[in-house]
């Protein structure tokens, strides 16, 4: 890529010419093409625990006993003898006996049981994902699916892990030898002597007063969730996204799509319905999924975020390979096509009907639809073949839905003539980015040359990896830089995602280095990239504004020279704001004159930026706002000057 070249379009533009006269014009009146009204929005997927462990609101860990110390079963029939239900402790070990078996349990969806011979004041406890959060006022409700051939009530309470602090507690009666779901509630004081300070070095406990013999299929707790929805999410990951402000939400996303193997796929028919039916299954990140979060929580969440879902299906490929050929892909397909049923089907249709069931009448929003996951790792190059066949049969059913192709039209095209594939047809083309700061740097301008004739673009995973567990802020001036040249070609994209989303930032809760939202059981945080995301999404307009650029200075980065200062600009049809992004990835502050053409711009103008005296500088679970954005006003107009300063991402509002 030529980053000396000048661009007088819609491109950026930037000069090897080093001078303190850098200008940008802005030509306001020039603003003809479209910014995506889906431009900015989020990929998930269950890694780093971000689901069990994280925006899931359920507390207890393995709360259907589907995780055996001892691991997984290798085989059917190889010799095994479970170790015990993991992450569950009889605080008693001398006086308590604890069996776990994978059947007999309350129901083909929740097999496990776990017996315990309890002796008079014996306990069992769960110190949930890395803890449990205790705070003044919070509400907790759970349930338990149990039965007792003896013994009476069980305490159910917090207790601190020391044991010596109780913060709530209640009892549980009415076990009888059959198998029942009996619920309870329990509060922390908000105020009054007895108030505590949050804290998550809690656990839950089960105490049995007199003793007895008790199985148990699935035990759960949640405190308020987000809208306090039931089976609902983690409130402040919540709020924290909403401030995104995303126009949609890719899912199931990444590997969770198609799982390491065909069982362990994202099979969306045992994620809806009551969530006590919901078998489960294994992340391919190596961890128990409860499906607890599925396909209705995926589309509430989306809605609670107001943006859309873009849904990806299973399309017949998983991690390990493994594959069917597109003739044998039939089921699948039905499967897709039932999953885009639930999501906009009509009340008087199956999957429709089900939605209803599952608590939303109206159809969901739903423009785009992801035909598998990565399938440029398919080394059988069957994806052109099975591509085809979902392409063909969801475009029959359902002919307003954009469809996502996940390899690039090159390749795909070039697997079709080598096993015989004919009649493509392409919509959109999934592009997935992982780089460096500088890698992002050389990229700013990789949208420029796409044909405007072929597909739309998705780049539905993209991020600058750099820092852990979350980003630094030299990995936000790279994510910001890329996201200039996404934005001015805005027209090409229809939206982009950064990933992951989350990690939980607890020893052994991260899988996947550099992250975008840390959180422990008790606190979350934003990563620079977090902010800068936040930024760029809530100020952009319906229009790309093109930006001339003069004597933009260089850099030396890492070995390279390179533009210091990096830039996009939208505009408003409709409220007449304009919104001018400037990076600056240099060491040294940046005056840069800019003119306006077109428009009637005001005096004066927001500007906000994120800032850090070194590039390596972050934020933590126990330094959460060390870079945030700050605002004020500036003088603006059709000619003024702006100072930026060094590693900084500025948005201008005029």
């Amino acid at each position: 890529m030529n980053y000396t070249r000048t661009i007088l379009t819609s491109l950026a533009l930037t000069s090897s010419v080093i001078a303190s006269a850098q200008q940008l014009t802005l030509h306001i009146d020039q603003a003809q093409k479209d910014v995506s009204p889906t431009l900015y929005g989020m990929m998930t997927e269950e890694i780093n625990y971000s689901y069990e462990g994280g925006l899931y609101g359920q507390l207890l860990r393995n709360a259907t006993f589907r995780e055996d110390k001892h691991g997984r079963r290798p085989n059917p029939w190889t010799p095994w003898k479970s170790g015990g239900a993991k992450y569950w402790t009889a605080t008693d070990t001398t006086r308590s006996v604890l069996t776990l078996t994978q059947k007999g349990g309350y129901s083909r969806a929740l097999p496990a049981c776990l017996n315990w011979k309890a002796q008079a004041g014996s306990s069992l406890a769960n110190d949930g994902y890395w803890g449990i959060a205790v705070r003044p006022g919070e509400h907790y409700k759970g349930y338990l699916i149990a039965r007792a051939t003896q013994g009476g009530p069980l305490t159910v309470s917090l207790q601190s892990t020391d044991g010596k602090t109780t913060y709530a507690s209640t009892q549980v009666s009415g076990l009888s030898a059959q198998w029942q779901k009996v619920s309870f509630e329990m509060d922390i004081p908000a105020t009054g002597k007895t108030t505590v300070s949050p804290t998550k070095d809690v656990r839950f406990v089960l105490t049995a007063p007199v003793g007895g013999n008790y199985d148990f299929s699935k035990v759960v707790l949640f405190p308020r969730t987000f809208n306090d929805r039931p089976n609902g999410l983690r409130p402040d990951l919540m709020r924290m996204m909403t401030k995104m402000s995303p126009k949609f939400l890719r899912f199931p996303g990444g590997n969770y799509v198609e799982g390491n193997d065909f069982h362990n796929r994202f099979d969306w028919k045992r994620t809806v319905g009551s969530p006590d039916e919901r078998p489960g299954h294994w992340s391919p990140w190596g961890y128990w999924s409860t499906d607890g979060l599925g396909l209705p929580e995926f589309l509430t969440w989306a809605e609670d975020c107001g943006a859309e879902p873009i849904l990806a299906v299973f399309a017949g490929y998983v991690l390990k390979g493994d594959y069917l050929p597109a003739d044998y892909c039939g089921p699948f397909i039905q499967d897709a096509l039932d999953e885009i049923e639930y999501c906009i089907g009509s009340a008087d249709t199956k999957w429709g009907a089900q939605r209803v069931r599952d608590g939303h009448p109206e159809p969901y929003p739903l423009h785009y639809v992801e035909i598998g996951n990565e399938d440029f790792f398919d080394e059988s190059e069957s994806y052109a073949g099975r591509y085809k066949a979902f392409y063909e049969a969801i475009k029959a059913r359902y002919p307003q839905l954009q469809l996502i192709a996940t390899a690039g039209q090159k390749q795909i095209e070039q697997w079709a003539r080598e096993t015989g594939v004919t009649g493509l047809k392409f919509d959109v083309i999934d592009e997935h980015y992982y780089r460096n700061t500088k890698g992002m740097y050389q990229s700013v301008n990789l949208y420029d040359g796409y044909d405007r004739k072929g597909p739309k673009i998705f780049c539905g995973e993209w991020a600058s990896r750099e820092g852990k567990p979350t980003t630094n802020m030299n990995a936000a001036l790279g994510d910001a830089a890329w996201m200039t040249g996404m934005e001015r070609n805005a027209d090409l994209l229809i939206g982009h995602c950064y990933a992951p989303l989350f990690v939980n930032v607890n020893p052994g809760g991260m899988q996947w280095e550099s992250d975008l939202i840390g959180y422990d059981a008790l606190k979350a945080y934003g990563s620079p990239s977090y902010y800068a995301q936040c930024m760029f999404a809530s100020n952009v307009g319906n229009k790309i504004v093109p930006v001339e650029a003069k004597d933009i200075p260089q850099m030396d980065y890492q070995g390279s020279s390179l533009p210091q200062l990096y830039f996009s600009a939208t505009t408003s049809t409709t409220d007449g704001q304009t919104y001018l992004k400037i990076v600056n990835g240099g060491t040294t502050p940046q005056t840069i004159t800019i003119h306006t053409i077109g428009g009637k711009p005001a005096k004066k103008g927001l500007l906000t930026v994120l800032h850090a005296n070194k590039p390596d500088e972050t934020n933590s679970i126990n330094e959460p706002t060390h870079i945030v954005p700050q605002s004020s006003k500036v003088k603006t107009g059709s000619n003024f000057k702006l100072t930026v300063k060094p590693y900084s991402v500025n948005v201008i509002k005029m």
